[in-house]
């Protein structure tokens, strides 16, 4: 019996993972060694604060080398996920966010597609409220934070500027939430956003983002429905950018597999 299909934030469902043996590709020895830390903490139930095995213990437990593991240990600590103090070992990391809190810290492994289809479908039930109640709530100065950040996106892009791009895409993302005037979903977009970048970096390389340039005209649509004050169309917007970038992780996963 199949299960219910993943539906992207237009309601629509999401493209299918990609598996079977067709779904084999190399991938460097320190992201797996995450992938495989992560899963560590989800079986031990380790909670945050619990300090974790050695570097020498998780390469004799997986089967690797110290020089991987702490590779592998870099990425995980870049992103939060787990803390090495020097001299005391390693933890898992601390993070008391709605999304970074025990159970969904552990839930969470960024390389898994599924996991991954799951996140879109969340922020699609976030941003669409968010857009639609920020068309009705917006103050002067949210529609001028708004738009600076969607400029600043636009900048991003135009000069090659990734780190731009991506500081202008958390500003919207996080000013169309602010201006919903509703703290818990300024709170669950951020967070969703954080657990989206650890895909990013640890499964795709940072390399998703081949639709910026659609983005930034998608970003500009959001804008304007909330100035408008349409919420119908702002919502229609933002899902409509959602699945745009669901559809950019979904084909830089196949690029990656399928060559």
């Amino acid at each position: 019996m199949e299960g219910k299909p993943v539906l992207a934030a237009s309601g629509n469902p999401a493209p299918p993972p990609v598996s079977g043996k067709d779904a084999e590709v190399y991938r460097p020895g320190y992201e797996l060694v995450a992938e495989e830390i992560l899963k560590l903490i989800a079986e031990l139930r380790l909670q945050p604060g619990d300090r974790m095995p050695t570097e020498n213990q998780l390469a004799s437990q997986l089967g690797t080398s110290r020089t991987v593991v702490r590779e592998a240990v870099k990425i995980l600590s870049a992103i939060g996920r787990i803390k090495a103090q020097k001299g005391r070992g390693l933890f898992v990391a601390n993070d008391e966010g709605m999304l970074g809190s025990s159970r969904w810290g552990s839930f969470f492994l960024p390389t898994d597609l599924e996991h991954v289809y799951q996140l879109f479908e969340f922020r699609g039930v976030q941003e669409l409220a968010a857009s639609r109640l920020a068309a009705a709530r917006a103050t002067p100065a949210d529609l001028r934070a708004i738009e600076k950040a969607a400029d600043m996106c636009r900048e991003g892009h135009v000069t090659g500027r990734r780190a731009l791009f991506d500081q202008g895409d958390d500003d919207f993302h996080i000013g169309v939430a602010a201006a919903s005037k509703n703290p818990f979903l300024v709170e669950a977009v951020r967070e969703a956003r954080r657990l989206q970048h650890q895909s990013s970096v640890i499964g795709l390389h940072g390399t998703v983002g081949g639709h910026a340039e659609e983005a930034v005209a998608e970003h500009a649509a959001i804008y304007r429905a909330i100035r408008d004050g349409d919420a119908d169309a702002a919502a229609q917007a933002a899902g409509t950018h959602l699945d745009k970038t669901l559809e950019d992780y979904r084909r830089e996963i196949q690029r990656r597999v399928f060559g």
